[in-house]
């Protein structure tokens, strides 16, 4: 690693710290100068996670708080902006709060976690306590936000009562930023409180920004964007930018040329293609975008070592509990669409702009879809192709290598779920193995085919669709705490897809996997029986003492598969 050139900034969402330790930065101060032209009273901006919202309102926070300090913008585009600057710059009392931190399992957890948010910033104003604006009253008043206790009632005054001290104390009206304001509603789906947290944050919005004198404006970040009903009631000031819009598309996310230069500076040019098939692919508005986490990460992985292969870094930094209930409850039409995108196809659907927690599980099984895809679309697991479809539907596809990789290791987990749940079958199918009975595993895997998701014959590389029932039958292999399974074990000259060790019987099993193009069963099983014998990969099993090895081809094609064994 050259410790000559700027630290990468993993994790790191406070601009000031950024500009202070000398980090590498990638200027999206521009989103000033556009904010500051299309200005809204409310400014709500949704994208998926980690794609830079925090970091964008701390730095709008540095940019208004009164007693700014220019020499944080010093280089950067929006110094260029003279004007906007003098008139601007810090010129704001500022109310700045996330909202990321706020879960709980109960209602009552969360509200009480929400409460240590606002008392962090209580403590942050603490200096109105000092000010001789402010009576008594008003100084009692802040100091009821100090308290362990703060009931839900006085959270929801909470940002109304600071804007107005604040304003009292300047004589200027407040900006206010909002990050991650859906978490808790998401939180709260999750874990069986939705409606006590929406009314909760309707309420603590409606006092801020509809009622509220002494706001000049606000700037609200989160991953969906919830229905006026729910959360905004009767707030007709609100400016919502998605990703579907082409204003402020590049201010979030990393572009192709912010890439390229990123890699230039620490002289990994190499790795471009590599990067863009992982982690690039999404597109906001006209622009296509990639996800700055990923792109932070893996150059930091690279520097340490260059042999390092791309990860799932995004999909690490949550627990992707959208995607996985969405794929839980998915009906049989929804998982051929499912299908079609894991195989690299789009799929044409209409996408609903305002969204409610609720409507996931509406009984009209057409709405609820609808309103699935909608949120996989908002929350960054699928995107819009750049080809327009002419009728008013989204062409949506898998973003990247990254995303598609979400989405086959969800389904195989929901699919061992499914196994384990009908205990009859599996365990038939776990004797099957065991006696070498290859009709017998055939109806049963074919049995699981049928009523799960499967890699359409498409243009997907061959390696892709083994790789996919390699997993599958791992999975159902995996459910046996008793037997001893390696994956791609080395044996012999090679690696085997699954070696099984029966240790109590003495029973082995190698098994390879082929994907059967358009059909050929036999041949793709031949080819497999052909290649355990070349590479000898019996030889492990017969190392570690079995008596009785079984060798299976397994050749799948789409829903359907062919087992042979030999013994």
């Amino acid at each position: 690693m050259d410790y000559h050139k700027k630290k990468i900034p993993i994790g790191i969402d406070r601009f000031k710290k950024l500009r202070e330790e000398d980090f590498y930065y990638i200027d999206k101060s521009g989103m000033i100068r556009d904010l500051l032209y299309s200005w809204g009273e409310v400014n709500l901006f949704t994208r998926p996670r980690r794609f830079g919202k925090s970091l964008n309102l701390d730095m709008l926070k540095t940019f208004f708080e009164i007693g700014a300090d220019p020499s944080y913008f010093e280089g950067l585009e929006i110094m260029q902006e003279t004007g906007l600057c003098e008139k601007y710059m810090g010129k704001f009392p500022v109310i700045s709060i996330t909202l990321k931190d706020v879960e709980g399992l109960t209602y009552e957890s969360a509200v009480k976690a929400m409460g240590g948010i606002i008392r962090k910033e209580a403590r942050r104003l603490q200096f109105l306590l000092d000010s001789d604006k402010l009576s008594d009253w008003d100084k009692d008043y802040m100091k009821s936000f100090f308290s362990l206790s703060m009931d839900a009632e006085l959270q929801r005054e909470s940002l109304a009562v600071f804007s107005e001290l604040l304003y009292k104390h300047f004589h200027q009206k407040v900006i206010l930023l909002i990050d991650e304001y859906d978490v808790p509603l998401d939180k709260a789906w999750q874990h069986g409180y939705y409606h006590e947290m929406v009314s909760h944050i309707r309420s603590l919005f409606s006092n801020a920004l509809k009622t509220n004198d002494y706001l000049h404006a606000a700037v609200i970040t989160g991953c969906l964007r919830i229905a006026k009903e729910s959360i905004f009631t009767g707030l007709n000031n609100l400016n919502v930018n998605t990703v579907a819009d082409t204003g402020f598309a590049q201010y979030f996310g990393f572009t192709d040329n912010e890439v390229r230069n990123m890699l230039h500076y620490y002289e990994l040019d190499e790795f471009y293609e590599s990067i863009k098939a992982w982690y690039d692919g999404y597109r906001f508005g006209q622009l296509e975008i990639y996800c700055p986490w990923d792109v932070i990460n893996y150059c930091y992985k690279l520097l340490e070592n260059r042999n390092r292969k791309p990860e799932a870094f995004w999909a690490n930094s949550s627990s992707n509990y959208i995607i996985q209930d969405i794929l839980s409850h998915a009906s049989e039409t929804a998982k051929e669409q499912i299908e079609r995108l894991i195989s690299g196809e789009s799929i044409e659907q209409r996408i609903i702009p305002e969204l409610t927690y609720t409507d996931l599980s509406n009984e009209d099984i057409t709405i609820r879809e609808t309103y699935l895809w909608s949120v996989l679309y908002s929350t960054g697991y699928l995107t819009e192709a750049p080809e327009e479809t002419g009728n008013g539907l989204h062409r949506l596809v898998i973003p990247n290598r990254e995303i598609l990789q979400i989405y086959r290791d969800k389904i195989q987990s929901w699919y061992n779920i499914n196994v384990r749940r009908d205990t009859q079958k599996w365990q038939a199918f776990c004797d099957a193995v065991k006696t070498g009975s290859a009709d017998k595993i055939q109806e049963l895997f074919n049995a699981y085919l049928s009523h799960t998701i499967s890699i359409r014959d498409t243009f997907v590389k061959k390696e892709m669709k083994e790789n996919f029932y390699h997993g599958m039958l791992l999975g159902i292999l995996q459910c046996d705490g008793s037997w001893v399974i390696k994956s791609n074990q080395e044996s012999g000259l090679g690696y085997c897809d699954i070696l099984l060790l029966v240790p109590g019987d003495k029973i082995g099993c190698a098994i390879e996997l082929k994907y059967a193009e358009n059909g050929t069963f036999d041949p793709a099983c031949e080819e497999a029986l052909t290649q355990i014998d070349a590479k000898k990969y019996t030889d492990y099993l017969q190392q570690e003492g079995m008596e009785t090895i079984y060798t299976y081809a397994v050749a799948c094609y789409k829903k359907s598969c062919r087992v042979v064994c030999r013994i």
